[in-house]
Order: structure tokens, then sequence, then C-alpha cells
């Protein structure tokens, strides 16, 4: 933070060791002083020897003639000094020539002219002539250094004081005397003299200041709170005692350290207290980019003095334009059809009854102050309208004037190539650039070489006319009349010449304000004007001229941007301007990067106004052409701006309107990215010296920046009648509570009487000025700097902060007075008896209540968005468990579940569908079993009769199922087996060989072959019923659950979306309320005054608001679908599980099945005898199970009979003897004859 503050807001001046030397020395020669003689133009009158003089300080040339008082000439109102005789009036008087003795010649080398004016228009040519020629020319040459000092225009008050004090001392009458009424005029205002020299008289000194105090004042109220406190440490008492030290001039004040009245005064008016830092006057800008990222000084018809129908053209026009700083000229050239500018080209108006000058003139004057003023380059605006003879005298003339100066060629470092960036100011040190429309590459390579051949071109008998600057004036007729599109002035011809010749003659000698022309005859000429585009039919000369300053007709941004020539440049009327600004704003702004665009007034302008040059710095647009004769609002802001870094007329464009990979809107209400948006306030305390009448005053402050910065037209203070003098305003502070871009804003100051007449205006760049108590020196309606009126105001500065958000900022700033607080408090809590181990640390949550409370009512900002979370675990019976609570619905399971919830196969198969459906699968099962079990019963009765009729002999007890083979046992059984004997019927050990023959023995084989065969098939027939029904129930079963599945689907998204137009409704609700409530309290607040200032504060409101709302509204719009996303994924997630299960349930049926069918062996019965107990006694039964898996099967199956399972194991038996009730013995035989053991093929059971 600190280093972006930084990086955006430079320290103050006061801050920096740089001292302000606006003082240049004096050449000796000019303060000793010397004799001349005077030609008075106005008066025509000579003034012979006459002492002439410049001050120390290099304020005043003043001059004394014997016997007269003195005259002063300020020099900031001084544009030039040039060797020889101006004169306004070319003719000289009869009586000139007979005053000095020599030639013309002679006297022409003795002369030096000192052109002085209060513009750029009205303009005194003082001559004064030496004795010699070798003494005119180092006047001439000391007087111009001098003038370079453009830091004398920024000097502070306390200086202006000096100056005056100056002045006064050198405002002499005629016996050398200085004249009351000089002083008295100062501070007259109205007053009569001799109450002024009474109140001089009672003047009387006030309190002092100690140096704490002083402290105080500099930390508080004159530092920049932006500044960085360790790069940039505020004022202790060191600088404080070198305050002192250099504005106290009582020393024993100064041993007391302190400041007395005089020494703060001396110090609020001096370089220390400027309202701009110094650093900004000079060139201090990065000179080395492209020529397209600065912004260019520039001038729209330069030639012209007033008006654009009926004005007078002037070469002075382009001296005093270029020596103010300007870098970018217009030449309108036309032929020259007669007098002195007959076949020779002249630049004028063409069409519109304006007077011409020559060419040649014109580029002779640019030759000798071009670089007078900036070294940087000069670019001239051709538009052409001559023949080809004359273009060739045009390139001639600018080849052989300017010689080195001229750029004919491009740098080779920076060819004329596409993707090739333009090169930078400094590259293109002194030199003059022509912008002029230019033949195709190959064209004029094959006219220049026939031209360099022959000495001569074919000239062409048709003419074209094509726009200059490709779009100037869309729609105007180009099929004319053909004989006149080339003549500058075809009003010439015909009834109408005698009048407009005359016309000219008396605008030769007007001045600018006076018309010429009636109201009448300017309407009628108006209503016939139509723009003459330039020729396109250009001489190759002077197309090989253009380089980097290449017009093209604009077609479109697109186009542009594929060409990529940065050479190529568009010129843009102001109306065309605006509408691309409206259009395709950030195009414009991308455009502006890579290439130049020039903005010129409209046509209709014809009293050459101006319109606000703003808007199209907004958008980067380097040339933004004014009318510099008319000093209005645009004109002061121009002037106002180029004035800063060293007046060298090229400014470096803020970042964002430079770099490609930055997006910038000059429409944003928003602050940008990387600029740190500022708050500003002025309070107008009061104004010294605004005029020597006793008159109203008040002061104006305006801002212009990005729309959303300007404000104009509002802030005012009261008017303080009859005091011109000190007029005490101290008005509420005017607040720009949040300037977006600090960088492109300027403050403008101006001051008007009570006829609504300017006084004096200033204009300050946002990003130069400095907060604290100022004094702030005004300047003329053409930015000529005031000596004596001043205004004194309050400037604060801040970062902007948002309402809400101060405690944040101030914390994060301050972050030691943060937990110095927090130490304090613990001191406190200490000093009560609490104990520092029994506090907890706990996360401070101040931040979010002040988030929480700048949103009001809205929803919480630092709040997570909720989604919906589902554990990853399957559908199935093992991995989850029901939730125990009842879920409702219709016959096909509508559940009624949050969105938040999600359904689980339990709860599913809880659903009245499902559960009818099971029970009717579960009776259509139980019954197939109970028939299944019957036909086996059945056949079991059968075969047992059987075979006791085979063995009626014997009488057996019990009948088991003894299976002579078997599949291996279960993986998770135990696989210890306990072995025995095996127990085979046919065995020699079998007690059924007693007392059977082999032939029945046979018959007893046979027997239990058949029904080891029939009782196989019959198990396997049943096996197979039961599979398929096991199979169909399977399916229907989970199709019934994916069913219910996707309804409970279906009615989460419904309400998902119910919720969302829920909340919704009650956010917009809210919402309402509180744009409703915030304006109000707006309306309703005494604190705001106007209601400028209160609409802008409910607009500010309303759109913090709206971006509040909007983002408001996004956050639950997201959080809704980030829900819905997570619903979505978890219910495909959900179905996907779903089908898994119910293709493992189908798949463990078929394993159960084929397991089944494996393990499916030939089956017989077996008469085992039981083993009986002690003679006498009733025989006690008990089973013997050789396999572990046997008993443990038994168990299962016998789990609901009450029995008694006494264990008797030994080395070869497991044996398990039944303890019975008389009344379970049924059950119990039934059991064991039901009970199919399933052994390995080595084991058996009894």
């Amino acid at each position: 933070l600190h280093h972006r503050l930084h990086h955006h807001y430079p320290p103050q001046r006061m801050n920096k060791d740089l001292e302000f030397k606006w003082q240049v020395s004096v050449p000796d020669h000019l303060r000793h002083g010397l004799y001349f003689d005077r030609w008075d133009e106005e008066t025509n009158t000579f003034e012979l020897r006459c002492f002439v003089q410049v001050d120390e300080y290099g304020f005043f040339l003043y001059w004394m003639a014997e016997g007269k008082e003195a005259q002063i000439l300020d020099l900031t109102q001084v544009s030039d000094v040039r060797s020889g005789c101006w004169l306004k009036d070319t003719k000289a008087p009869p009586d000139f020539e007979l005053r000095f003795t020599g030639s013309r010649e002679s006297l022409e080398s003795r002369a030096v002219t000192v052109v002085s004016g209060v513009d750029f228009v009205n303009l005194n040519f003082t001559c004064f002539i030496a004795e010699d020629a070798a003494i005119a020319q180092e006047w001439k040459i000391a007087m111009m250094k001098v003038l370079k000092n453009f830091r004398v225009a920024h000097v502070c008050p306390m200086t202006c004081l000096l100056k005056h004090w100056k002045m006064l001392s050198l405002s002499l009458n005629s016996n050398r005397k200085i004249p009351i009424k000089n002083i008295v005029r100062t501070f007259i205002s109205g007053r009569t003299e001799k109450f002024i020299i009474q109140c001089l008289v009672d003047s009387r000194l006030c309190e002092g200041k100690c140096w704490k105090r002083r402290i105080y004042h500099c930390c508080s109220k004159q530092r920049d709170p932006r500044l960085n406190e360790i790069l940039y440490p505020e004022c202790d008492k060191s600088k404080t005692m070198i305050i002192i030290r250099k504005y106290e001039q009582v020393e024993e004040h100064v041993n007391q350290e302190r400041l007395y009245y005089d020494g703060f005064l001396r110090f609020m008016m001096s370089e220390d207290n400027a309202p701009m830092l110094y650093d900004r006057i000079e060139l201090n800008q990065d000179m080395d980019q492209p020529l397209s990222d600065y912004l260019i000084n520039s001038s729209h018809n330069t030639y012209l003095t007033g008006r654009q129908f009926g004005g007078r053209s002037s070469v002075e026009m382009y001296r005093q334009v270029l020596l103010s700083g300007c870098r970018c000229i217009e030449l309108d050239c036309w032929d020259g059809t007669s007098g002195v500018g007959k076949d020779e080209p002249i630049i004028t108006h063409g069409k519109a009854m304006c007077t011409d000058i020559l060419f040649k003139d014109v580029i002779a004057a640019i030759k000798e102050t071009a670089f007078v003023t900036s070294v940087y380059p000069v670019i001239l605006s051709f538009e052409n309208h001559c023949s080809k003879k004359n273009q060739l005298k045009m390139a001639a003339y600018c080849m052989k004037i300017f010689g080195d100066m001229l750029l004919s060629s491009p740098l080779s470092s920076h060819p004329l190539e596409p993707g090739v960036p333009l090169p930078s100011p400094n590259q293109l040190k002194g030199k003059i650039l022509i912008k002029s429309k230019r033949l195709n590459p190959d064209v004029e390579k094959q006219e220049l070489e026939q031209f360099l051949k022959k000495g001569q071109l074919e000239e062409d008998v048709e003419e074209f006319s094509e726009n200059p600057e490709v779009d100037e004036t869309p729609g105007t007729d180009s099929t004319s009349d053909v004989l006149n599109e080339n003549e500058a002035h075809p009003e010439l011809k015909g009834t109408e010449s005698v009048t407009f010749r005359s016309k000219l003659r008396s605008l030769a000698g007007a001045k600018i304000k006076e018309m010429a022309l009636s109201k009448e005859e300017e309407e009628r000429l108006l209503a016939q004007y139509h723009y003459i585009s330039a020729t396109t039919n250009i001489h190759p000369l002077l197309s090989s001229l253009v380089n980097y300053t290449h017009p093209v007709k604009f077609a479109g941004f697109n186009v542009a941007e594929q060409n990529n020539c940065h050479f190529h440049m568009s010129s843009f009327s102001e109306s065309t301007g605006l509408g691309y600004l409206k259009t395709s704003a950030i195009e414009l702004v991308n455009y502006n990067k890579r290439q130049i665009s020039r903005i010129y007034p409209k046509g209709g302008r014809v009293d050459s106004s101006n319109y606000l040059p703003q808007i199209f710095w907004n958008a980067g647009c380097q040339m933004v052409s004014l009318n510099f004769q008319t000093p209005d609002l645009a004109m002061q802001l121009n002037q106002g701006k180029f004035e800063y870094n060293g007046t060298c007329g090229y400014l470096l464009k803020p970042d964002f309107l430079r770099r490609a990979d930055r997006m910038f809107d000059p429409f944003s209400e928003s602050p940008v990215d990387g600029v740190v948006a500022a708050y500003c306030s002025v309070r107008v305390i009061s104004g010294q010296f605004l005029s020597e009448k006793k008159i109203g005053t008040y002061v104006e402050v305006e801002m212009y920046g990005l729309p959303t910065d300007t404000i104009r037209k509002e802030f005012k203070t009261k008017m303080v009648p009859s005091n011109g003098l000190n007029p005490v305003y101290n008005e509420e502070p005017f607040v720009f509570r949040k300037i977006v871009l600090p960088e492109l804003a300027v403050l403008r100051f101006a001051v008007y009487d009570e006829n609504s007449k300017l006084l004096g205006q200033r204009i300050l760049p946002l990003d130069g000025l400095q907060p604290g108590y100022r004094h702030i020196s005004l300047r003329s309606e053409i930015n000529f700097p005031l000596t004596l009126p001043t205004l004194f105001c309050h400037i604060v500065l801040k970062t902007y902060i948002p309402e809400g958000l101060g405690d944040i900022v101030e914390a994060l700033s301050d972050p030691k007075g943060y937990l110095s607080m927090i130490e304090k408090r613990q001191q406190q809590m200490e000093h009560m008896g609490i104990r520092r181990e029994d506090i907890d640390e706990v996360p401070s949550d101040r931040k979010l209540i002040t988030i929480k409370n700048s949103a009001g009512d809205s929803v919480d900002s630092t709040s997570e968005v909720r989604t919906a979370t589902c554990p990853a675990t399957p559908i199935s019976s093992s991995s989850t468990q029901t939730s125990g609570k009842a879920i409702k619905g219709t016959e096909m399971g509508l559940l009624q579940l949050k969105l938040d919830e999600h359904v689980t196969y339990e709860e599913l198969k809880l659903e009245k569908a499902y559960v009818k459906l099971t029970k009717k699968h579960l009776k259509e099962y139980e019954y197939v079993k109970r028939r299944h079990a019957k036909e086996r019963l059945g056949m079991q009765r059968q075969q047992t009769l059987a075979f006791e009729k085979i063995t009626a002999k014997k009488q057996p007890l019990a009948f088991v199922r003894n299976q002579s083979k078997s599949l291996p046992q279960n993986r998770s059984e135990h696989r210890s087996v306990y072995q025995s004997k095996s127990l085979d019927v046919t065995g020699p050990n079998n007690r059924l060989h007693d007392g059977v023959g082999p032939s029945r023995m046979m018959h007893i084989r046979h027997t239990i072959a058949e029904q080891t065969r029939d009782w196989s098939e019959l198990t396997k027939r049943q096996l197979e019923a039961e599979h398929r029904m096991r199979k169909t129930q399977i399916e229907e079963e989970w199709t019934l659950l994916k069913k219910l599945l996707v309804q409970v689907h279906q009615q989460q998204r419904t309400a998902a979306k119910q919720q969302l137009e829920a909340e919704s409704k009650l956010l917009r609700q809210k919402q309402t309320k509180k744009s409703m409530d915030d304006s109000k309290a707006i309306q309703l607040g005494k604190t705001v005054k106007t209601k400028a200032e209160r609409d802008r504060r409910v607009k500010e409101v309303q759109e913090k608001n709206c971006k509040i709302f909007l983002e408001e509204r996004r956050r639950l719009a997201v959080k809704h679908q980030r829900q819905e996303e997570l619903l979505a994924k978890f219910q495909a997630e959900q179905m996907e599980r779903l089908d898994k299960e119910a293709r493992h349930a189908s798949d463990l049926e078929d394993q159960m099945y084929m397991e089944a069918l494996l393990a499916s062996k030939p089956e017989t019965l077996t008469c085992l005898y039981h083993s009986c107990g002690r003679s006498g006694h009733e025989p006690t039964p008990f089973l013997l199970f050789t396999s572990c898996s046997c008993f443990t099967k038994f168990l299962v199956i016998t789990k609901k009979l009450r029995f008694t399972f006494p264990l008797n194991t030994g080395t070869s038996k497991f044996r398990m003897r039944i303890t019975y009730e008389k009344t379970e013995l049924k059950i119990l035989k039934k059991m064991v004859v039901l009970f199919v053991f399933k052994l390995n093929k080595d084991t058996s059971v009894i």
C-alpha cells in the first residue's frame, strides 16, 4: 500500500532537498543599463537617449527619458526580442530615416525590437536603437537568455510581493521619486488615499508561534497524508528549526526557537509552501517513449488572429504560438492569385474572406522560433490546395530555409514499416516534421526519379480533391465548380470584388476584436461556404518529405489494427471524435496507443471558439488542436496543463493510456486497476489584491478529468461586496469526494467580479497538488502570471475510502496504533484485577463487522457460498444407515427433502410402492419355496418307502441325506475338518451287508442310483425356477428404485428453483429498502447544502449500491448455480451408484445360481443306526458332525429351537448331544430329515 501510494502520489516539496531556483543570472550590461533611442509606434514619436535597464531579479525591463516618468515592461509579457525594427504598419513614418544618419541597412542592424502583449493577438512592438550593431546584438542575446526563464511564472506569493515592491521602486516620476499614488493604488480598492495611508501607519505586529506548534502545523496540515512515513518522514524539530532560521529575521526569536507573525507569513508565502510540486515544473518526464505516448500541444488554423470568416492572417501568430510552447501548427496552403502573393504559395483560410500571408514568410518565422522555448520536434500540418508548381516551391522553401532542421527521411532505427513504433521526442530533438498528403510509395518513387532526371513533371490537367485528414467533413460536395476549387478567393470575382478588397485593406491594420464584416455578410458567406479538401495531385518532392506523420483516410479501428502502421495518423473533427467516443471509446483509446490522432474544431465555430479538450485527453488523443487566438476556458485548460514538464509541449500519457496490455474505458466510473482514487476538498478562505476597483468578487472551484470526476459551475463562494483588495470568503469546504483518476484531473480556480467578468484563474494538475494552507497565485485569461492577485486556500488530499471501510484502512495504515489500542485495553483490564493469562487470544472480527455494517441489510459479503455436500458412500444397505424418520410421499414416492440432504438406499426402500412390491415378491417366493419343499418331501417319502421295502429287515431311526461329493466350502468358513472313516453303504464294514445277498445288494444299489438321479434333477429344476423368479424380482425392484430416485431428483431441482426465487425476491426487497433509505438520508441530511452536491451524492450512493446489489445478486446466483451443479453431479453419481448396485445384485444372483449348479452332486438316502444308551434304558439320540461348517449351518437352521446342545469333542468325532422334551421330538426329527449336510468328499455324518 505504501509503495502504491508513493508511486501515484510523489512526495511534497517540503520533504525534498531540491531547492527551487527561479532566478536567473542577469548579465551585467543589462543590470547596469545603457542609453538607447526609442521609437514609440503608438504616439508616432521619438524618445532620445532613454536609459534602458533590467532589474537584478529579471522581473522588468524599464526605461526613462529625460524629463519623463519611468516606463516599465513586465518581462513575463515579453514573448520575443528580435533584431531590426518590427512595426505593425510596415510603412515607416516620413521622418524616421531623417532622424537617423546612415543607410537603412545600418539602422536595421542597430535596432532591437521587444514584442510584448497580454495575449497572442494584441501585441506591442517596442523598438530600441543602439549606438552600433554590436551593442544591439549583445542586448538581444542577453534579453533572450532572461526570457527563457519559464520558472519565473511559478514563483511564490512572497516573491510576487518582492516583484511588486521592485516595480514600485522603479516607478519613478520625473523627479526620480516614487509617487505616493503608486503605493496607495496597491491597496486602494475603491477607498480614499487618506484612509489607506492611515491604515499603513496603524499596522501592528501579532503574536508568535513556538516551534512545537510549527511542527504540528507542518505534520498535520501541510503534509500529504498519503506519503510513506519511512521514505518521506514527517517534519521534526531539526527541519522546523531550518524553517525558523530561514524565515525569522529577529535573532532573539530564533534563539527562543519561535516563529513570529512576520516570519510565519513569509513562510506561508514562500517557495517552501508552494501549491504545486516544483519538480513538476521542470522537465521531469521520460522523453524516450514513442511519439504516440505523449499529449502534444497543438494549434488549429494558427495563422488567424480572429474569426474564421473575414479574419486577419498573421505571420506573427506562428511566432507567438511556437514561443508559447506549441509543437503542432497548421498551414492552409493555396495558390496566390494577386499582389505580392501572385504565383507564390500563400496561407489563408480559403473561400472565407481572410487575408493572405506568404508561405515563405511563415517558414522563415517558424525557423526562427521553433526551438526557442522547447527543443522537441515541431509538426507542420499542411492542408495543401496548391498546384504542383507551387508544391515544388513549398518543398524547396522547406528544404532551403529549414536545412538540417527538416526531417526529410526516416531514421534508420525506425523504418516506415508495419509494427515499428514511432521514434521518441528525444530522438527527434531539433527536428521539424511535415504532415501532408503522400503519394503511393511506388508512384512517388517513379515520379521522383522522373523529376530528378528531367527537372520537371507533366502537370495534370485535372487535380482531384480528397479530404486531407480523411474524415474531417463527411458529406462534402466534391463536384462543385472546378474553376473555383483551387482558388483561395473566388469571391474576388464579380461585382463584389471591390467591396471585398476594401474590407481586406481595412482588416490589415484593424485590431482583432473589431469585425470587418457585418453580421449579415458573415451569415451569407457561411451559408455559401463549403469545405474544400486538399488536393491529391501531390508533387513527389513534397511527398517525399513526409515520414512519421503520414495522414490517411480513417477506414475503421479494425483496419488500422490489422495494418499496424504506427506512422499513419488520422484527423477527426470534434463532432466525429465525439461520435467515436460515444460508440467506440475503448477502441479509440487502443488506437491512440499505437498511432497519432488529431482533433480539430468543427466548422460551425466561426467565432474561433474552442471545445473542451479534456474529453479527448481522457481517450489519449495526442493532438487536440485549439484556436490559440481565443483565450477561453479551453485554452486556459490547455495552457495550464502544458506549462508543466518544462513547457516543452509534450506530456507523457498515464500508464493505462500507453500499455497495450491494459484496458481502459474513458467513461469509467469505478477506480482503475492499479490506480488509487483520491479525495480532495478545497476551502477558499480569502483573496488578496484581486482588483484595484471597489467591486464585489466571488470564487469558483472546478475540476476537470474523467466525466465522473468533472464538476463544473457548482462550487462557488458567496459574493463579497465592495472589496477587491482582501475579501474574506471563509466558505465551507468544496468536497470532491471520489476522483477516479487523479493523473488526468486538474483543479481550476477562477475569480469573477460582480458582473461575472474573469479577474484571474489558475489551473493546477491534481497529481502535483500539495495539501495544506496554500497561497495560489492567479493567472490572466491567457495564462500569463499576475503579480499580486492570490487566493488563500486550505486543501485536503487523501486516499478515497468508501463509506464504512475507514476502520480497516486506518488499521492497515497504522498497525502499531491498532496494536497499541489493544495493549491499552489489556492494561486497563489488568488494572481491574484481571490476570493476563486469563485472557484468551481470539481472532478479531472487526473487519467482518465493518463489512457487514457497510453492506447494511444485504447479504453478508464475508460468508462463503454454501454448497450441497453429501457422502461419497454408495447407496447400499451395508454402507448406509436409515435416518429413522418417516418419509411421507405419494404412491410414487415423492420425498420431502431439503436441498442439502440426500436420499439413501434404505430411505428409498421405505417408500410405499417399494414396500408393496417387496411384499408381493416375498409372497411369491415363499409360495414357490413351499411348493418346492412339498415336492421334495413327497419325493423323500416315496424314496424312503421304496428303500424301506428293500431293507425291511432293518429298523432305521434317522434318515440323512448323504452326498458322495461336494464343492469346496466358502472361503470365509473355517477350513478345519474333523475326518473320520467313510461310512459307505456298499462297504464291507457297513451293517447293511448283514444278511443281504449279492442280488439283493445289486437291487439296492440300482434303487439308490435311480433315487439319486431323480432327486438331483428335481433339485436342479427347482433351483433354476427360483433363479428365474429372483432375477425378475430383482429387476423390477431396482427399476422401481430408479424411478423413485428420478422423482426425488426432480423434486430437489424444483425446490432449488423455488428457493432461488424466494431468496431473490427477499434480496430485492432488502436492496430496494436500503436504496430508498440511503437516498432519503442524503436528501434529509444537513451536511450537504447544494442541490447539485446532493444529487451527486445520491448518484454516487446509487452507483455504489448498484455495484453492491449486483454483486449480491451475482453471488446469490453463483451460490445457487454451484448448488445446482453439485446437486446435478451428486444426482448423477447417485444414479450411477444405483445402476452399479443393480448390476451387482443381478450378478450376485447369477453367481449364487452358478455356485449352486456347480455344487449340485448326486445325492442318496442312507439308513444309519443310532447310538443306544445303557441296556434297559431309552436310547438317547445324538448327532455326530464331522465338519465344523456342517455344525455351523445346522445351528443357523435350528436357531429358533430352544434346544440345549452339550458338546462332547473327541479326537475323531465332533459330538453334540441333544436334550429335548418329548413334545419337541417330532420337530427335531423333521429338522434332521430336512437338513442337508454339505460335506467334503472324505467326511461323513452320523
